[in-house]
């Protein structure tokens, strides 16, 4: 990868690796978890729509509005409602752990989009790795626990989406302004959203620690997180944009066991190791020449 692609991995590793500690403020304050996903992406709407109008990045989106929708629902309107949910009945750090099985779905999603990508037997063993990782989690951790189980799958459920957000990215959208592009989804995801927020709205006024949590998932985790991903996406492909998952579980784990006082089992650090040691095995294990359509993006 080059320089520049290398320090927005860098930057995306420690932007995405703190929302689940702010989500899991905001769900423990009591905000709905349907409201914090709508809040932080109409917050990020609000300060991204500004920004790409002003740089005439929304030029020529509107050829593209179906796929923008796509994405919007891929990308945001399912993951986000499904981890502040999730987060209500798992820790943060299990949070991070499950979706850092995020590079073996979309490892398995590239076989289909791009046909020229070959199933070697290193990468059916990280698959197989990774999987087992998730089985132990999902296995061990939660499955006591009705309620756990439940809110790891939603957790699961979302990085699903988030697979499919990049593969719409690289095939649909790639010659977009990427700050037009994030500043759009987030404005159709605000709409869509919208309707089932209203209906569960906050019983009571939030508490300060719970807005702030907000303001930096929208502002900092919503719009320039999607801007600095797309660029990402664009320069190093989504397989190996999608590896910031490695960096992101430690990230969150250490906020979730310093700030949360999180405990960790055995399970869990054994299924985060399986699942980083296949998604790294399953994506290629580690940077590779750039394609040439990448380059001369």
């Amino acid at each position: 990868m080059s320089a520049r692609a290398w320090g927005l991995f860098a930057a995306m590793s420690v932007i995405w690796g703190i929302p689940y500690l702010f989500i899991k403020i905001a769900v423990d304050d009591g905000v709905p978890p349907i409201f914090v996903a709508w809040s932080r992406v109409a917050l990020g709407a609000a300060v991204l729509l500004p920004i790409a109008a002003h740089a005439g990045a929304l030029r020529g989106l509107r050829r593209h509005l179906g796929w923008l929708a796509a994405f919007a629902v891929a990308e945001v309107c399912i993951p986000f409602p499904l981890i502040s949910y999730g987060e209500v009945h798992v820790s943060s750090s299990l949070t991070a752990i499950l979706i850092a099985s995020l590079p073996l779905l979309v490892a398995v999603l590239t076989l289909f989009v791009e046909p020229e990508e070959r199933v070697t037997a290193p990468r059916l063993a990280g698959l197989l790795a990774g999987l087992a990782g998730v089985v132990l989690l999902m296995g061990i951790d939660v499955a006591g626990d009705s309620d756990e189980l439940l809110g790891a799958a939603c957790i699961l459920g979302a990085a699903c989406g988030y697979a499919v957000g990049p593969m719409i990215i690289r095939t649909k959208l790639r010659a977009a302004d990427p700050r037009g592009v994030a500043a759009v989804a987030l404005v159709l995801a605000t709409v869509f959203l919208a309707p089932p927020a209203l209906l569960d709205p906050p019983h009571e006024m939030p508490s300060a620690g719970a807005w702030a949590s907000i303001v930096v998932l929208g502002v900092v985790c919503s719009a320039l997180a999607f801007v600095v991903f797309f660029a990402l996406i664009v320069d190093a492909g989504p397989t190996r944009a999608t590896v910031i998952t490695y960096i992101n579980p430690a990230v969150a784990v250490l906020l979730g066991v310093t700030l949360l006082g999180e405990e960790l089992g055995t399970a869990s650090i054994a299924g985060l190791l399986l699942i980083l040691a296949g998604s790294w095995t399953a994506t290629g294990g580690g940077p590779r020449r750039r394609e040439p359509a990448a380059a001369q993006a």
